[in-house]
């Protein structure tokens, strides 16, 4: 058997989301998911798409997905992909399929003429940290993540009327 990936298709969204669930809960934040279906199918299927999704399958089955979205490079003045999520089902490990993903959206990036590949990994989770580093990643130690959300984006955005 070898994995095959396909793009998410409406009629997917219940599948995203379980993988969604199940990637948050390996990383201990089950409590912030929010999405929902009809959030996935907006985003994923609305009449202008702003995020995308792989899916990846193993003997027709659902093994994993991979979703991203396309970001821009002031500094290299062209565009690349930002990997929002990669989630392999435990029990599909081992066979190659997170690499598949991630070798898919390099192609696109090859063959789209973008700048870069780039996401996120929790400080602590070793596995991926060695796995990502294996197939050619740095790590971006340098760089600190910002972020406003809730009470304090609405806060922010209040202030620009003032």
């Amino acid at each position: 058997m070898s994995v095959a990936i396909r793009p998410a298709v409406p009629g997917d969204e219940a599948l995203v989301l379980s993988f969604i669930r199940k990637l948050a809960e390996y990383e201990k934040l089950s409590h912030e998911v929010q999405a929902s279906e009809s959030d996935l199918t907006r985003d994923l299927f609305g009449e202008q798409p702003r995020v995308f999704c792989e899916i990846a399958e193993w003997g027709g089955q659902p093994a994993g997905f991979a979703l991203w979205f396309y970001t821009y490079s002031t500094f290299r003045g062209r565009h690349g992909i930002w990997l929002e999520d990669l989630f392999v089902d435990p029990e599909m490990r081992g066979k190659r399929i997170g690499k598949a993903l991630l070798a898919y959206l390099a192609g696109r990036c090859v063959a789209e003429h973008l700048g870069r590949l780039e996401w996120w990994v929790l400080d602590w989770n070793t596995p991926s940290i060695d796995f990502y580093v294996a197939q050619g990643a740095v790590m971006q130690d340098e760089w600190t993540v910002c972020r406003v959300d809730g009470e304090n984006l609405k806060q922010l955005a209040a202030s620009s009327a003032r």
